[in-house]
């Protein structure tokens, strides 16, 4: 008996939406889940070379939780493109200036670094309050044990 490997088509893509309160979560422990889930790999049609994974809106990013004594520790660099035109932040700037850059970032580390992964990044919907837009998806909670 033979058995077809199964490979996956865009009409065999089942898109859901998920909701994740960031509130208390570990940065990274969160943003590695967020990942998996917008990549697919919590569903048993993966596949590596498409985009089988669900909408994620992230809620509450002001207050997520770090570890150790990263809130001044760690640095997020970027550049402007010109002589002496770096710029430097540390963790705690960012929460207070930009909260839901920081788990975009995140995330954005954790996703392949190619057109797909762009593409899966356009799923992450992050907020700094506890209020966001898509209600009328009916955003299911996300678990992150």
């Amino acid at each position: 008996m033979r058995h077809k490997t199964f490979s996956p088509t865009p009409e065999d893509v089942q898109r859901e939406w998920w909701v994740v309160d960031a509130q208390g979560q570990t940065l990274g422990r969160m943003a590695s889940r967020i990942a998996m889930v917008l990549r697919g790999k919590n569903k048993s049609t993966f596949a590596p070379h498409m985009d089988m994974g669900d909408f994620v809106v992230v809620i509450n990013a002001e207050k997520i939780h770090v570890t150790g004594r990263r809130l001044d520790q760690k640095i997020y660099y970027r550049h402007s493109g010109y002589p002496g035109g770096m710029r430097q932040l540390t963790l705690r700037q960012m929460l207070e200036k930009h909260p839901e850059r920081v788990i975009e970032i995140a995330v954005r580390g954790m996703l392949p670094k190619n057109r797909l992964g762009r593409q899966m990044l356009k799923k992450l919907k992050v907020y700094a309050g506890d209020a966001h837009p898509h209600e009328a998806q009916q955003p299911k909670p996300l678990e992150l044990t």
